[in-house]
């Protein structure tokens, strides 16, 4: 054997591919839907996230090939998450490979680090992972990349709409930058769909689109790009079998099979909508109030504005009639911030229906404005001695928790004893009804106060 065949490659395995230039990335093929073909393929493409994209933002130096770091892309559908993915990818000319958690397995996970780690060692050529709705892995499939991420065989950027601190192994979050992806704006949205309609890549100025269709498609979007321009192509295929070059709202609402709500969120309709919605729950008619829940769900409304709502209503008309109102009100709330919409109509609505047929009362709000009238009116008395803190040397000195009596020492817990100021002795401000839970409250405030203000029990 000859000196240079000891390090002859063996001709019968094939050596590996070289390396792919840096490029953009290919265009779609032909027929592709709408949003895919608009798919951003620069930085200056990409509408909203400037809270990541700005001068120095972390994501930006990602995409631009700086500061290498895997990355954990939270936040809604359609706010761009697989399109940053694919601009990191194209950064310095690294290889992109996606899977999909809802079909890939951990055998397909660690046949793409294999293939990653030969690549580098061979071409010198670095991968990116893109792993989407990576929630749905399990914790066998997430410790799978645990290693790769490690070492940086593969640059993970993972995708998901749901809060990684809860969904994504700690070993995995540790080494990951979390990066939280907001809606897009309706400013976003509009130039998004005014991009599509004249970009040769989109609809190539064949079609206009009236105002009134432009709003209702800004409002069907709710911050998603790719339901924005799944509804507009629809919109367009649907004028063009009429040979019509505008789109207008008719056109839109035939297509979507989702009417035009007349809803203006800073302007009548919002006000006469939201007070429509309050009094349907005040007056107990539990369908009403679903139908304009329904009306500002569909409109787009801020879902924690209608959660606020729902809270402040359960203490202003229910209150101690229902003590869980106010609780299921508060729960929805949360609900809401946790989850987001469109799951998070379902509390709304659960919230809507305990508070429409929970027995009412307004005793709560009556008698705190009428607390407050008084102090508004210079009913705020001295503080009588025997209530006063104690704590502090001297106090004894000046009478201060002189005589206190503590209800406790008594079997009944309630004892005689004056608590407001001299100037509002027999004041009463709570009147519970009879209603629901506050009936047995009608009985026994009286009771409590004839005891505390040392009249007969009975």
């Amino acid at each position: 054997m000859r000196q240079d065949e000891l390090f002859t490659v063996n001709p019968d395995v094939a050596p590996p591919p070289e390396p792919e230039a840096a490029t953009e990335p290919p265009p779609p093929p032909p027929g592709s839907p709408l949003p895919v073909r608009m798919r951003p393929r620069t930085l200056g493409e990409v509408v909203g996230q400037q809270h990541l994209l700005g001068e120095g933002a972390p994501l930006r130096r990602l995409v631009e090939g700086a500061a290498p770091a895997s990355v954990l892309l939270y936040g809604p559908p359609g706010t761009g998450k697989t399109t940053l993915a694919n601009l990191v990818s194209t950064a310095t000319g690294r290889r992109f490979v996606a899977l999909s958690a809802l079909s890939a397995g951990v055998k397909e996970v660690r046949g793409v680090i294999e293939e990653a780690r030969r690549r580098r060692r061979y071409n010198d050529e670095n991968t990116v992972l893109f792993i989407d709705e990576v929630h749905r892995f399990s914790k066998t499939q997430q410790d799978a990349l645990l290693g790769a991420v490690e070492d940086r065989t593969v640059l993970l950027v993972a995708a998901t709409t749901e809060n990684p601190s809860f969904s994504v192994v700690s070993p995995l979050l540790s080494r990951s930058l979390v990066l939280q992806l907001r809606p897009l704006t309706d400013d976003d949205v509009r130039d998004l769909i005014g991009r599509a309609l004249t970009d040769e890549r989109g609809l190539g100025g064949e079609f206009t689109l009236t105002d009134d269709a432009m709003a209702h498609l800004v409002r069907l979007a709710s911050g998603d790009a790719r339901r924005a321009l799944t509804a507009l192509e629809a919109a367009a295929d649907a004028a063009s079998a009429t040979e019509s070059p505008e789109i207008g709202l008719a056109t839109v609402e035939s297509t979507v099979d989702k009417a035009a709500v007349r809803y203006d969120r800073d302007g009548d309709q919002h006000y006469d909508v939201i007070s429509a919605f309050i009094k349907s729950i005040r007056g107990s008619d539990v369908d009403a109030a679903l139908h304009y829940l329904a009306r500002m769900i569909e409109a787009g409304e801020d879902p924690r504005f209608l959660a606020r709502r729902l809270v402040v209503h359960a203490s202003e008309d229910i209150g101690l009639a229902d003590p869980t109102a106010l609780q299921a009100a508060v729960a929805a709330a949360h609900a809401v911030q946790f989850i987001g919409m469109p799951e998070g109509r379902l509390a709304l609505a659960q919230a809507t229906v305990h508070l429409a047929t929970a027995p009412k009362s307004n005793a709560v709000i009556t008698a705190i404005d009428a607390a407050i009238a008084d102090v508004r009116a210079g009913g705020a008395g001295i503080v009588p001695p025997h209530l006063r803190d104690g704590h502090y040397a001297g106090a004894a000195k000046l009478g201060n928790a002189q005589g206190y009596r503590y209800p406790h020492s008594v079997a009944e817990g309630v004892l005689a004893q004056q608590y407001p100021p001299d100037e509002l002795v027999g004041r009463d401000y709570y009147e519970p009804t009879s209603r629901g839970a506050e009936r047995t409250l009608a009985d026994r405030v009286p009771r409590l106060r004839r005891t505390i203000r040392g009249g007969p029990a009975n």
